[in-house]
């Protein structure tokens, strides 16, 4: 499938801002499954764009400048991007969670998308003792893992309630554990600690999923705003494996992988300084449409 993806962010400042250093993470990483066909950054009414180099985590980064003063300013992330990832089959034939585990520890790929970086807590993904054993019913050593992922992404579909007014983006994961609610960003943060604590590599994707379904199919629940999941490194031969806890499913042809670091903050779709003496409103928008079946 091949998505048309248009993402607004607006501010509007209650005074005028006189300079604004932001980073800028919109255009979708290359990753497997999916391939960027055409990308545009548009800033408005004012602003410079440079490149700049990903600090942390997995993303395509720009270093935004404005140096004039403003009252809104409009940034749009115009992508078309081409999904061929299938549905990952569970069987009894996939490594087992403690082989993971193992593989990991030996691995010494330290590059932004080795197993090592993502084995140990974050600075918004801590140790916590409660959830670690929430999740660990899923995680037998001896189970396989995609059946394991698939197990505990489901499990917290079911007992947590998606809730955008529970949370703010800078919530710690225990403190939407005990609400048992939340949004996407807590889900994925709450499953990343329970399979860090077994020991297992588990990473933070940000992206987009499809706004509207396929005929007869639910629409899945994040769509009008950027989207969280989770990945689980399965060792060598599988690689990194995309788990939706929120709607208790794969990442799969309704899935675009904008960035994947070790929690949200290393990520973040935007993120930076800004000089000024008032508040400000900020309004995002995300449409993710289908284009036509990539093999047309």
């Amino acid at each position: 499938m091949i998505y048309d993806i248009r993402h607004i962010t607006r501010f509007d400042y209650g005074g005028n801002v006189k300079f604004a250093r932001c980073n800028l993470r919109l255009k979708p990483i290359h990753w497997s499954g999916q391939t960027l066909l055409d990308y545009d950054l548009r800033i408005s009414p004012a602003g410079r764009i440079a490149p700049a180099r990903a600090e942390a985590g997995l993303a395509n980064v720009v270093r935004l400048v404005v140096d004039e003063p403003v009252r809104h300013l409009v940034i749009e992330s115009i992508s078309r991007i081409d999904i061929d990832r299938p549905i990952p089959m569970p069987s009894d034939g996939s490594p087992r969670l403690h082989d993971i585990a193992a593989a990991a520890r030996a691995s010494r790929d330290a590059s932004p998308a080795g197993p090592a970086s993502y084995l140990f807590p974050s600075p918004l993904i801590p140790l916590d003792r409660d959830i670690a054993d929430y999740c660990a019913v899923d995680l037998d050593p001896d189970r396989p893992a995609l059946d394991a992922a698939i197990a505990l992404a489901q499990r917290i579909q079911n007992d947590f309630a998606f809730d955008p007014h529970a949370t703010l983006v800078d919530t710690p994961p225990h403190e939407a554990f005990v609400k048992r609610g939340g949004v996407c960003q807590d889900f994925a943060q709450i499953m990343i600690t329970g399979l860090r604590a077994a020991g297992l590599p588990a990473a933070y994707a940000s992206g987009y999923i499809r706004t509207l379904p396929p005929p007869g199919q639910p629409r899945l629940v994040g769509a009008d705003a950027t989207h969280a999941w989770v990945l689980l490194w399965c060792g060598a031969e599988l690689g990194w494996v995309g788990v939706d806890p929120t709607n208790g499913i794969w990442m799969a042809g309704d899935h675009i992988v904008m960035a994947i670091g070790r929690d949200y903050g290393e990520i973040a779709p935007i993120d930076g300084v800004v000089l000024g003496s008032s508040a400000q409103k900020m309004d995002v928008s995300v449409d993710v449409a289908p284009v036509l079946e990539a093999a047309v």
